[in-house]
């Protein structure tokens, strides 16, 4: 099986280093009988996805170049939150690509238990986007209580203008054009 191992660090200053990293992913992909067949690093913040090798990564898993990803950690593989991350190991299925988790077995798509694993994390994103959903719903309702208007600026439409418009001949079309306003609410006005 080929693997491909993704090992990050937060800076290049502080010394911080991923070789500690490398060296354990190595030996560990070695005693499953795995051949590495890439290696992505990073020096950056995990905090979103646009880290270069990241991206590489995923664009190699998606031209099938492995069949696992091996990591050290979730949070050396994704910081972005949990809706986010678990989108990034469903992206890596999707792919038919295999995934684990070094230091937490429990984070392996490899073994017996995958479909579970991979139901388990599906049923937490879902979740996940139920929790946002809410924050969002209750965001909104604070601001329309503060008596803030939401959502679109009303067309200023003149109906006038659109009926003398009509009168003349004009399509719906082109009064929308004329208007700058939506077809159907110019006909909407007319009615």
């Amino acid at each position: 099986m080929n693997c491909a191992i993704y090992a990050r660090v937060s800076t290049r200053d502080k010394g911080q280093d991923f070789m500690n990293q490398l060296i354990a992913l190595r030996g560990f992909a070695a005693k499953q009988g795995w051949v590495i067949a890439g290696e992505y690093i990073d020096q950056q913040s995990a905090k979103d996805g646009d880290r270069e090798q990241f991206q590489r990564m995923f664009q190699d898993a998606s031209q099938r170049k492995f069949d696992v990803l091996l990591f050290w950690s979730l949070d050396r593989l994704s910081r972005e939150g949990v809706l986010e991350t678990l989108q990034h190991l469903q992206r890596l299925t999707g792919y038919g690509v295999a995934w684990r988790s070094f230091t937490e077995q429990y984070l392996d798509s490899t073994g017996i238990f995958r479909e579970a694993v991979i139901g388990i994390l599906a049923a937490i994103a879902k979740q996940e986007r139920v929790r946002l959903a809410e924050r969002t719903r209750a965001g909104l309702e604070r601001v329309r209580r503060s008596g803030v208007k939401l959502g679109r600026p009303a067309a200023k439409a003149d109906a006038n203008a659109i009926r003398t418009l009509r009168a003349s001949g004009a399509s719906w079309n082109e009064i929308a054009r004329r208007t700058g306003l939506a077809r159907a609410t110019c006909q909407k006005v007319c009615a």
